[in-house]
């Protein structure tokens, strides 16, 4: 950095135990990531930084690294994420250019060895929302025909997933991981990506874990996604069964950032997470009804959750 006076302000933390530290002093900020080795490994986040970048996706500059001790040094893109700055009279410009960056990323071919999207880890993720979310949270049990209904459901979701061309898949692809650079907004947090379903980060940009938009505004956002996907030459299907896949992926998502929300409240001592929950039952509650054969969740919504929830609130 070249200033010896300069001094480190808390920038930002993340849900894992990444943190970011601001520089102040003589000479331009720059951020510090402080990545304890023993506990989440910077060489990942390398690696995969370095892929996208040479897609020509926008991502954090490297100024200087230590690989080994877990430390980087990187520029400084500003406070604000675009979750935090987005509106209601600039979303579609925003969006634009959000798609523009995530067909680049999808333009990539996965490396060999990258993860999969695969059985295993979608077992995981459904094991989430019942483990942390209906036990945990909710103190729910669920008897032998609940749990077939849920189970049923799941079954559908993963089979959908399982079935969509594969690209390559950041895993959090939503406004709190865009920061509002121009020309176009920079890709954060992207070291978990796997080769997953075309349709998965599409629906997490538009429903977002932190503000939502109008089903309907969502559904053309989805449609202009899918026009220039297609003029990019990506494997994506037929409109209508993109929104479908779109649909069945964002309910998958949904499912499991409960899980993990309550994880991170019980486990990891890090309650704001859930505040959002009622984003993702509404995300639910609009969506199910589209689709008979996701109808047993339904049902498991109205029967116990809500009904759990409304106890938890009132309590």
């Amino acid at each position: 950095m070249g200033d010896p006076q300069a001094q480190l302000q808390r920038a930002s933390v993340d849900a894992g135990f990444r943190s970011y530290w601001r520089t102040q002093g003589d000479g331009p900020s720059r951020i510090v990531m402080d990545s304890p080795p023993g506990r989440e490994d910077v060489r990942p986040w390398l690696r995969i930084r370095d892929l996208l970048e040479a897609g020509g996706v926008r991502v954090p500059r490297v100024l200087a690294r230590d690989a080994e001790a877990g430390f980087l040094l990187l520029e400084d893109l500003g406070v604000p994420s675009l979750a935090q700055v987005i509106q209601a009279d600039d979303a579609d410009e925003w969006f634009e250019a959000a798609i523009g960056q995530l067909l680049r990323l999808q333009a990539i071919a996965p490396p060999a060895g990258m993860g999969r999207f695969d059985e295993a880890l979608l077992q995981r993720d459904a094991g989430l929302f019942e483990e942390w979310f209906l036990q945990r949270h909710l103190g729910l049990a669920l008897d032998c025909g609940q749990a077939e209904k849920l189970q049923l459901v799941q079954r559908r979701l993963m089979d959908n997933a399982l079935a969509q061309a594969s690209v390559l898949v950041h895993r959090d692809f939503m406004p709190r991981n865009l920061m509002p650079t121009r020309p176009e907004p920079t890709v954060l947090d992207f070291q978990d990506c796997v080769r997953g379903p075309i349709a998965y980060d599409a629906i997490s940009l538009f429903k977002d874990a932190f503000l939502s938009w109008p089903l309907a505004r969502v559904d053309a956002w989805l449609a202009q996604y899918h026009q220039r996907a297609g003029q990019a030459g990506l494997p994506v299907p037929p409109l209508q069964r993109f929104l479908l896949d779109a649909d069945w992926l964002g309910v998958q998502r949904h499912l499991k950032v409960l899980g993990i929300f309550a994880r991170l409240h019980y486990r990891d001592g890090k309650p704001k997470y859930l505040a959002d929950a009622p984003r993702f039952i509404a995300y639910l509650e609009e969506v199910l009804p589209r689709h008979a054969a996701l109808q047993p969740l339904a049902e498991l919504l109205e029967s116990q959750v809500k009904p759990a929830l409304r106890a938890k609130a009132a309590a």
